[in-house]
């Protein structure tokens, strides 16, 4: 069994890149950047993207790039997104339908919100790849201990680069010019 992502088998899992919260994140625009560019790719590969929002009457909508791109948006109140039902079901039923079994992990806050969805995730046996240029917090150091703890549980600690040319297998892929033209800037 491969270890590398497969577009056909992942979920993106986009954790609430809010307007209110945004701002407060440590280098926010750069990861809100990352986190853009693989949802676009994961929109051209057909990769289901399922989004959060934590408290959106507080911490207001997603980024509206962002926002744009997500098949699924869930409100929650939990840190923890494995606490919504809504949450949990739309990955199930993703799972039954497509076989989908890995979730590509981007968001906020690294150590809150990020962490305790991936440990929950883990806990119910979902393969987790956590992008560590699209991940944040307001404190680099709380982003590095996340990091560093969702590893330690399980998670695979990737960059979106990684992903998308995991998704993308080969330079023949049909979209490789299309994402190339994404990243290349960068």
């Amino acid at each position: 069994m491969s270890k590398l992502a497969d577009a056909e088998n992942s979920i993106l899992v986009v954790i609430d890149f809010q307007e209110k919260l945004m701002p407060a994140i440590d280098q926010g625009e750069r990861v809100a950047q990352r986190a853009s560019i693989l949802a676009q790719v994961a929109q051209m590969l057909e990769i289901p993207i399922v989004a959060t929002e934590q408290q959106p009457q507080r911490l207001g909508s997603s980024l509206p790039n962002l926002a744009a791109l997500f098949s699924t948006t869930i409100a929650k109140s939990s840190f923890n997104a494995c606490d919504e039902a809504d949450f949990l079901s739309t990955l199930d039923l993703l799972r039954e339908k497509s076989w989908r079994q890995d979730l590509c992990i981007v968001g906020c806050e690294a150590h809150v919100c990020v962490l305790q969805t991936v440990l929950g995730l883990l806990e119910r046996g979902w393969k987790v790849k956590l992008v560590a240029d699209a991940v944040g917090s307001r404190l680099d150091s709380n982003k590095n201990l996340a990091l560093q703890r969702a590893a330690a549980n399980g998670a695979e600690i990737v960059s979106s680069e990684m992903m998308i040319f995991e998704w993308l297998r080969d330079a023949d892929h049909p979209n490789f010019r299309d994402i190339l033209k994404l990243i290349k800037p960068l």
